[in-house]
C-alpha cells in the first residue's frame, strides 16, 4: 500500500525512560532507512517560531536596494540574498528568493583546497539589524538539537554516541530563509535534489504545502505539521552507512498565483575539511545496506566541503564566475 504520510517521532520520548528512548532510536533508524524523511515534534515555544517568520517577512519586504546591498554575488562564500529566479537546480531555474546564512567566521584566504574558501563571514542587512540576533539564536538552538539527533542515530546503528563528534569541531551550519511566490507559469519552486551533507531540519510556514518527497510509489506530498520539523538526511549519512541510510530526493512546487510560502531549512554538517567516519554496522543491518548511490553526474564523496562546493558552483553560476572562475570546468 502506498505511503500516505511521513513517520512521526517525538523528542519527548528521549526523556520518558529507557524503553521510550530505545523506541525513539528504533523509529529513527527505520524512518531514515525506509524513507529518509520524518516529522519530528520539537516542542519549541510558538513565540520563537512566530518571531522567526515575522523577521523573515520583514526581510523580504525590504526595498530591493537594501537586499541588493547584500546580494550573494558579493560573497565568495555564497552568503547573502539571492534574487528571485537567481538559483538553479538540475540546470533549471528555481522560482524563489532567499538569504543564505552560515557559520560566522573570518575568511580563510585559502585558495586550495578550494572548499576551504566557503568558510567566511555572513552578509547582514543594515536596514533590518534584528535579523542577525533572531537568526543567530535560532541556529544555536538547532545546532544543539542536531548534536542530540546525531548521538541518537549513532546509538541506533550500533556505534558509540560520540561517533560523529570529532568531525563537528566545528560544525558547518547553514540556514536558508526562503520565499516562494505564487506563479501561474512556474511550477518549480526548487527542483528535485538530494542534500549534500548530514542532516536537515526544515521549518515550514504553518498551513503551507508544497514539499514533495520521492518514494517508491512516486511523489509524496508533505503538508506542514504544527509543532514539528520535517527532518531528512543527506548524502554523507549514506556514505557513513554504505547506503543503509539513503539520501532521498525531494522538491518544492511553487504555490498558487496570488499566494506565497516561506520555509526555513537548517543544514547541520561537519567541518568543511572533515571526512565522515563510517559506521561498522551490526550484521543484521549491514546485510540491508544498499551501497552508495552511483551517479556519474553527482559523485558522492566522504568530505563535506567537496560535496558542498560542487553543489554551490552548480546552483549559483553567477557567484562561481565572479569569485571562483579558476574552478569552472575542473573535474575534481
Amino acid at each position: 500500500m502506498p505511503r500516505q504520510t511521513l513517520p512521526m517521532l517525538d523528542l519527548h520520548d528521549l526523556e520518558a525512560g529507557p524503553e521510550a528512548a530505545e523506541r525513539f532510536r528504533k523509529d529513527l533508524r527505520e524512518a531514515t532507512h525506509e524513507v529518509g524523511f520524518f516529522h519530528l515534534r520539537h516542542h519549541i515555544d510558538p513565540a520563537v517560531t512566530t518571531e522567526l517568520f515575522d523577521v523573515a517577512r520583514r526581510f523580504f519586504a525590504l526595498p530591493e536596494a537594501d537586499k541588493k546591498a547584500i546580494e550573494m554575488t558579493r560573497s565568495p562564500q555564497f552568503r547573502g540574498w539571492t534574487r528571485l529566479d537567481g538559483e538553479l537546480t538540475q540546470g533549471r531555474v528555481d522560482h524563489r528568493e532567499q538569504i543564505d546564512i552560515g557559520s560566522e567566521m573570518a575568511a580563510t584566504g585559502v585558495v586550495d583546497p578550494p572548499y576551504l574558501r566557503l568558510d567566511g563571514p555572513n552578509q547582514w542587512p543594515e536596514a533590518l539589524p534584528e535579523l542577525r540576533a533572531v537568526v543567530t539564536a535560532w541556529m544555536e538552538r538547532l545546532e544543539t538539537l542536531g548534536h542530540r539527533l546525531l548521538s541518537e542515530w549513532a546509538l541506533s546503528l550500533g556505534a558509540p554516541a560520540d561517533h560523529f563528534a570529532s568531525t563537528f569541531d566545528p560544525a558547518s551550519l547553514l540556514l536558508k530563509i526562503v520565499r516562494y511566490p505564487g506563479s501561474a507559469d512556474a511550477s518549480q519552486g526548487v527542483g528535485a535534489h538530494n542534500d549534500p551533507g548530514i542532516l536537515t531540519l526544515l521549518l515550514i510556514e504553518p498551513g503551507k504545502a508544497g514539499l514533495q518527497v520521492r518514494t517508491g510509489d512516486g511523489w509524496l506530498d508533505v503538508p506542514p505539521v504544527d509543532d514539528a520539523f520535517v527532518v531528512n538526511i543527506g548524502e554523507l549519512m549514506e556514505v557513513a552507512t554504505n547506503g543503509y541510510l539513503t539520501a532521498t530526493s525531494h522538491r518544492v512546487t511553487a504555490p498558487p498565483e496570488g499566494t506565497e510560502r516561506l520555509s526555513i531549512p537548517f543544514f547541520f554538517n561537519p567541518a568543511l575539511h572533515a571526512e565522515v567516519p563510517s559506521i561498522d554496522l551490526p550484521p543484521e543491518l549491514a546485510g540491508q545496506a544498499r551501497g552508495i548511490t552511483k551517479d556519474a553526474a553527482n559523485v558522492i564523496g566522504s568530505r563535506y566541503g567537496e560535496n558542498l562546493l560542487k553543489a554551490r558552483l552548480r546552483a549559483h553560476p553567477d557567484v562561481a564566475a565572479r569569485h571562483h572562475a579558476d574552478l569552472l570546468g575542473r573535474s575534481d
